[in-house]
């Protein structure tokens, strides 16, 4: 980074603790509380403040030397802690000042355990970087991370060749809480792991995840120190935790996957084609309507409500204004529409309700219908495919799901191009036991058809080129 460089870390052993800001000192208390005799660690310095017009909003991140823990068999490495989420100043300069009783600025700083590796005497800068370009996220955003988080990075951390391409966020095993002036600062730990490790936290849930790479010692271990050279997944080094403790999760716990981009259409097959009130205008003409704002805001709630672990599956009003202040501040879903201007007023778009519905899926979108049905309507809770080719939506609800349109009287309703589905769990069972094939880690041969004439409802598994034409 052009704009950072490694320093000492000088104001953390300066006698003149007056002439540093408080939160600033607060967190350098804690740093010392763990580590007494590294007074002068290195450290990588925003050279250009962030309140002064620089790129990086952390101030510093200080990078230190962890002997590990023989008798819980944690491994020598380094570990980075970074200044500047938190509220350092309590002077507005990068925070607003809430007072000591909230969170201080965002309410928590990152860090990051990295296996050190044989012959190293200084740590490597770029987790710097990393964390550098997560703070950047966060201030940009306006939105915290929470422990159990999982963060899609799609590029090894490093930019080597590694496979710890994704991190999943905990709390920090031995940095505490600390409580300044401003508020209170938690920690949270950055954890690289590789693709079908976040893909099996994004389907049952982080913290599962976490669980299991704690309990394996090449892949962290007690305290989830990264090993940027690990070339096995813990599914392959344990091929028995994919069935046994992921599967098993899901079926007891649910999964908190609650929705993604999707190739995917809908099709009412209520009306006639020549119909010019029939839906198909709405999913697959050559200009289809666009969600409006409180649609699309509808969709992004409820997908956020279903991230959160333990939380009533709730689908707010579609006239209703969004109320953020009843939920915990988390991350934005990133299931969000980059076009949401509608092309018809909003009051102007009904609901209506529909006897026979078509639902296309590619396979990587089929795939996930058992985990749906299983992971999330049989837990009380929705899932949403939201199109990656414009803005159709399709949101499976289960009946003890508040605030949808769809009923059990009415299970098919349409809200321009959002639809709806009720699935009772007689229904989902039954449908778990016809979809089962889809579960298959074997080629699918496509297209694959799925029918309930007695339910009106119909669902194809097609090739990707056949959501290649816009009239599709």
């Amino acid at each position: 980074m052009d704009e950072m460089r490694p320093t000492s870390g000088a104001a953390a052993h300066l006698g003149l603790a007056s002439l540093f800001p408080t939160g600033l000192q607060a967190v350098y208390a804690e740093c010392r509380r763990l580590y007494p005799d590294q007074v002068n660690p290195l450290q990588v310095t925003a050279i250009v403040k962030y309140w002064l017009g620089g790129p990086d909003p952390l101030d510093y991140i200080s990078m230190y030397r962890n002997v590990g823990c023989v008798a819980q068999d944690v491994q020598e490495h380094w570990h980075y802690i970074s200044m500047g989420l938190s509220d350092l100043y309590g002077d507005n300069r990068v925070h607003e000042f809430t007072g000591p009783d909230g969170p201080s600025g965002f309410g928590f700083e990152l860090t990051f355990r990295l296996k050190r590796e044989a012959g190293e005497t200084a740590p490597p800068t770029w987790p710097a970087e990393l964390m550098q370009g997560l703070a950047r996220y966060v201030f940009q955003s306006e939105n915290t991370f929470c422990s159990g988080d999982h963060i899609s990075w799609h590029s090894p951390l490093d930019n080597s060749e590694s496979r710890i391409q994704h991190m999943l966020l905990t709390e920090d095993p031995q940095m505490q809480p600390v409580l300044t002036p401003f508020g209170q600062v938690n920690f949270l730990q950055i954890v690289g792991v590789c693709t079908e490790e976040l893909q099996a936290a994004q389907q049952w849930n982080g913290q599962g995840i976490l669980d299991l790479l704690r309990g394996v010692h090449v892949a962290g271990g007690p305290w989830l120190v990264t090993d940027m050279r690990r070339g096995e997944t813990i599914f392959e080094i344990d091929p028995h935790l994919q069935q046994e403790r992921v599967e098993k999760g899901i079926e007891a716990d649910g999964s908190n996957l609650s929705g993604v981009s999707a190739k995917c259409v809908w099709d009412d097959l209520s009306r006639p084609p020549e119909d010019e009130d029939d839906s198909r205008s709405i999913c697959i003409a050559s200009q289809p309507r666009r969600l409006s704002d409180k649609d699309t805001e509808q969709i992004r709630e409820a997908l956020r409500k279903g991230l959160e672990i333990n939380s009533k599956s709730v689908l707010p009003p579609i006239g209703g204004q969004r109320q953020s202040h009843d939920r915990p501040q988390s991350r934005k879903d990133s299931l969000e529409s980059e076009s949401s201007a509608a092309i018809v007023p909003h009051e102007l778009v009904r609901t209506r309700q529909l006897e026979s519905v078509h639902l296309k899926f590619n396979q990587e979108s089929g795939t996930l219908l058992p985990l749906c049905l299983r992971g999330r309507l049989l837990h009380g809770r929705h899932f949403t495919y939201k199109s990656i080719n414009g803005d159709t939506a399709i949101t499976f609800v289960s009946t003890g799901v508040e605030g949808a349109f769809a009923t059990e009287e009415h299970p098919y309703a349409a809200h321009g191009p959002w639809l709806q589905i009720l699935l009772t769990e007689e229904f989902v069972e039954q449908m778990l036991g016809e979809l089962q094939d889809l579960s298959s880690r074997e080629e699918t041969k496509l297209p694959k058809e799925y029918s309930w004439p007695e339910r009106k409802l119909k669902i194809s598994v097609l090739p990707d080129s056949a959501f290649d034409s816009p009239l599709q």
